[in-house]
């Protein structure tokens, strides 16, 4: 056994690993290896079973031993950068082994038929490469044994599985990323043990199968960013299924029956559809859910007052629908890292999320996954037809980092309550009906980076210190009542006709100059502060100190040799103003 996983920087394979000859078990992972694959360590060991080259620097191509290897079990070379084709007679030359990781490095060409003589190979990670053409119909067949496939983010392309399939223990499919088309293919059925289907981000066409509904073991449903059509299926859901992702794509249909009795629920994402209706009220049973994407479809009616009783909502986005009625005043949208912190979360629910969520934050659509999403809550309601006033009751949302609200018919005025917002990263009210002034409280959210309150109704002057005074005109235009920075005017100019607005156009800046008397007491500050700093670096260092004296020494003997030679020079020209 050798392991030398992350613990030292050999640049090279240690040359002592040329004269092994027993070794059972070699992990020389994070070290920076330089050099080509070691086909001589498997030659030299004919008992090695597991050998771990993670994340190295190797290259070249993957050149096999001289002899079969009957022994090695578990073959890890991913992140490296390896290039060239895959060895054909791969799984001749090693036919026993049960894990094989290539992902993260340069392959190109065809994925070997070989694989397939690895009968009890078990989990098979070629993601993240340059691998093209289809999927062996040798490998469906002759690795009986397989429950992990994992193709991910390569160019490979054509129908997904032929009709000679024989991976029954199957239970995780990762395709992602590909170029697959054609139809979802009915052979995936007799995967019984499926638990992960992702075939996102490929060219799939046709309907949701009514039979992936009958898969009892399935827990997350990736099928985002293809070309499926058709109506939402009926009574789709088993109570396994955990992640839905069905986004950008073109289904359509209600949501009335579709996911009945998905109780487990944390992830649906059906945004970029064309679904219609409303949201069903069973929707409230979804106790579990965190992540309620539906923005960009037809929906319409009222927001339904179940969605209250989800307690574990991080994101609500129902953007760009049509969805009328006031805005619920008891909305949640809290992070998940706070309910673990605060107590009230749920162990069921993931700390993490491995598929990305589209949500958009300051005016951008971002994809968030990983640990960023237990970190992070919304709500997005905007593009909407929503009437009535903001609740108050928003303001009690403290741990929300985006509050969209955009594109409505909202009346009334901002809530001061909103300077509880403590978290509050993007805040859009625009395009709404909103009148009275713009809370001076609001200047207490410190995280707040974009600011957007333009074409509404509101007056008054516009805060300007802390981070107000970095918002620009677009977050206020269309207000006729509000002065102040950025907009370049005061109330003068508002409360005159133009005919004689010449007093206020002479004078419309003078509320952007800056104060000269704390301009002249932060420099005094500054300075002095700099002066203590070199001061205490003196006094602590005596090294420094030496130096500091010595060079104040020369400098003085050059100024008075200087002024000694020069004396008369300086005398006729005046200079000597010029050394003080």
């Amino acid at each position: 056994m050798l392991i030398l996983s992350g613990r030292v920087y050999c640049g090279a394979f240690p040359k002592f690993l040329y004269h092994q000859y027993n070794l059972q078990l070699v992990d020389l992972s994070h070290i920076q290896i330089k050099e080509g694959f070691p086909s001589w360590l498997l030659h030299n060991n004919t008992k090695l079973e597991f050998l771990y080259l993670i994340n190295n620097s190797l290259s070249g191509p993957l050149q096999l031993p001289l002899y079969f290897h009957t022994n090695l079990s578990n073959l890890d070379i991913s992140d490296n950068c390896f290039q060239g084709y895959i060895a054909p007679m791969i799984g001749t030359y090693l036919p026993r082994v049960r894990y094989v990781n290539m992902s993260g490095n340069g392959f190109r060409g065809s994925i070997p038929s070989s694989f397939g003589n690895m009968s009890l190979l078990q989990t098979l990670d070629l993601s993240n490469n340059k691998l093209s053409g289809s999927i062996p119909e040798y490998l469906t067949i002759g690795c009986i044994s397989l429950v992990e496939l994992i193709l991910s983010n390569n160019s490979l392309q054509g129908q997904i599985f032929s009709r000679t399939f024989n991976l029954r223990f199957l239970g995780e499919l990762q395709l992602d990323g590909n170029q697959f088309t054609g139809s979802i293919p009915h052979s995936l059925f007799n995967c019984t043990f499926l638990r992960v289907l992702d075939l996102s981000h490929n060219d799939i066409s046709g309907k949701i199968p009514w039979w992936l509904g009958d898969m009892s073991y399935l827990e997350i449903l990736d099928l985002s960013m293809n070309n499926i059509s058709g109506n939402l299926p009926s009574n789709f859901c088993h109570t396994n299924i955990q992640k839905l992702y069905l986004s950008r794509n073109g289904l359509q249909g209600s949501l009335k029956d579709a996911f009945y009795g998905c109780f487990e629920l944390i992830v649906l994402d059906l945004s970029h559809n064309n679904v219609t209706g409303s949201i069903p009220p069973w929707i409230g049973k979804f106790s579990q859910l965190s992540y309620l994407i539906l923005g960009h479809n037809n929906i319409e009616a009222k927001i339904p007052i179940q969605l209250c009783n989800l307690t574990q909502l991080s994101l609500i986005d129902l953007s760009h629908n049509h969805l009328s009625g006031p805005i619920l005043p008891c909305l949640r949208s809290t992070s998940n890292s706070y309910r673990q912190q605060d107590g009230s979360y749920n162990a069921s629910a993931p700390v993490s999320m491995d598929e990305p969520l589209e949500f958009t934050t300051k005016s951008i659509s971002y994809s968030y996954q990983g640990s960023m999403l237990s970190y992070f809550s919304g709500i997005d309601l905007s593009c909407n037809h929503l009437t009535g006033r903001i609740p108050t009751e928003i303001g009690n949302l403290n741990e929300i980092h985006v509050l969209n609200l955009s594109h409505n018919s909202l009346t009334g005025e901002i809530p001061a309550s909103f300077s509880n917002l403590h978290q509050i990263e993007s805040l859009d009210l625009s395009y709404n009906n909103l009148k009275g002034s713009i809370p001076s409280q609001l200047t207490e959210l410190n995280f707040l980076a974009v600011f957007n309150v333009s074409y509404n109704n509101l007056s008054g002057k516009i805060p300007d210190v802390k981070q107000f005074a970095t918002f620009d005109e677009s977050s206020y235009r269309g207000n006729l009542f509000l002065y102040g920075c950025p907009l370049m005017k005061n109330c003068t100019e508002i409360s005159l006709p133009p005919s004689k607005s010449r007093t206020s156009i002479e004078n419309k800046e003078s509320s952007c100059f800056i104060d000269k008397d704390a301009f002249h007491a932060s420099f005094g500050v500054t300075y002095i502060m700099v002066l203590l700093v070199i001061a205490a670096v003196l006094y602590i260092n005596p090294y420094w100190r030496q130096v500091w004296f010595y060079y104040i020494e020369v400098s003085t003997n050059n100024c008075y040799y200087f002024i000694i030679d020069n004396l008369a020079f300086l005398s006729k020209f005046r200079f000597c103003n010029f050394c003080k």
